[in-house]
């Protein structure tokens, strides 16, 4: 079996040795990345390959799955002349989660730990679930007060342990990383674990494949905790420093008007978080963040590529959710954000990929 890659802090450096259970930076408690540098394989040696995202073996940080559903290879279809989307609520469990929850099954599977837990707002934590299920190991998951029923429905559905917090988001990731610093326990964070944005960065290789080999002008993201948008990052600078791609696209970062920090920020021109942020109910449930860890990583790899932020209303994601049920795509309301973003032409005309990240049947229409 092939060695792990070690992990280390992005803000201090601090090294994490391959094959340990430690969830954070041991001196700052920050979120890790991975000592990971791949080289991706060329369009035509694709062809022929396993139809799922375990395709791009030489970009993915484990190799031989075992607990694969078949994940990734969504659709891309057309919205209008300028704008397609990935149909990534197509997925095993739903969402676009399965990309990384994928990796972190197969992770933990490899270290063998007495129990698996993870905190989510449903999605992240619905694929875990699944992902543990398949891989027969032991999980709970911790979730906000209010989470959509049918989430955790879901959840339960798979087998693993749902733990609801009192509470918002927040605090049930201060509950889960209280549980995660336990003996024998993975702690299987979209957030921290940097083996997730290896996952998550699949999206961007198919979208590289499903375009002959380039990629759109603007990738359009949601973002709360900027698992997608991280891994994007990671995906075009791998593409591009293989010379798989001569010009790498704009990446647009998508958050709800209702609780908006990194837009926030953006706008003040900060490089981190700036103040508290003021909350308010949101259709947009998934990206309700107050406080990503990894905001310094979003706003400087947003700011890299010459993208931006954008905002959105609850009326636009009610709308916007609307809108795309009438051409057949019935899309949770979080998944919705980066159409309701962008449907009113807000992009000029340029090329664009937005991803509607989970379906319709886990939360039903926003209704006002």
């Amino acid at each position: 079996m092939t060695a792990l890659p070690d992990c280390f802090c992005p803000t201090d450096g601090t090294r994490v040795p391959s094959g340990s259970l430690a969830w954070c930076c041991p001196v700052c408690r920050g979120p890790l990345d991975l000592d990971f540098s791949p080289t991706p394989a060329p369009l035509s040696s694709l062809t022929g390959r396993v139809n799922s995202l375990w395709r791009y073996a030489e970009c993915l940080p484990l190799a031989s799955p075992t607990v694969s559903l078949g994940e990734g290879r969504t659709p891309l279809v057309s919205l209008r002349e300028d704008v397609s989307a990935k149909l990534d609520f197509l997925m095993p469990t739903l969402s676009f989660k399965d990309r990384g929850a994928v990796l972190l099954a197969e992770l933990a599977l490899r270290l063998g730990p007495r129990q698996v837990l993870a905190d989510s707002s449903g999605n992240a934590g619905t694929a875990v679930a699944a992902y543990c299920a398949r891989a027969g190991l032991p999980c709970t998951v911790y979730v906000p007060e209010g989470t959509s029923p049918k989430k955790l429905e879901q959840i339960e559905a798979h087998g693993a342990r749902l733990r609801v917090v009192e509470g918002d988001r927040e605090a049930t990731a201060r509950a889960a990383r209280e549980a995660a610093d336990e003996e024998g326990v993975f702690y299987a964070s979209h957030v921290f674990n940097p083996y997730f944005l290896h996952g998550t960065k699949t999206y961007v290789h198919e979208l590289w494949e499903d375009l002959g080999g380039r990629l759109p002008d603007v990738v359009v993201v949601p973002v709360g905790n900027g698992t997608l948008l991280l891994g994007a990052a990671l995906a075009v600078a791998e593409l591009h420093g293989a010379g798989l791609i001569d010009r790498r696209p704009a990446l647009y970062a998508v958050q709800s008007a209702a609780v908006a920090p990194l837009a926030h920020a953006w706008s003040e021109g900060a490089e981190d978080l700036v103040g508290v942020t003021a909350t308010a109910p949101t259709f947009a449930e998934g990206i309700a963040i107050p406080k990503p860890p990894r905001a310094r990583q979003i706003l400087r790899a947003v700011r890299a590529s010459g993208g931006a932020f954008l905002t959105v209303t609850e009326d636009q994601i009610r709308h916007a959710q609307s809108d795309l049920a009438s051409r057949g795509l019935y899309v949770e309301s979080t998944g919705v954000a980066c159409w309701a973003a962008v449907r009113d032409g807000a992009l000029g005309g340029r090329e664009t990929v937005v991803p509607l990240c989970g379906a319709g049947v886990k939360t039903g229409m926003a209704r006002e």
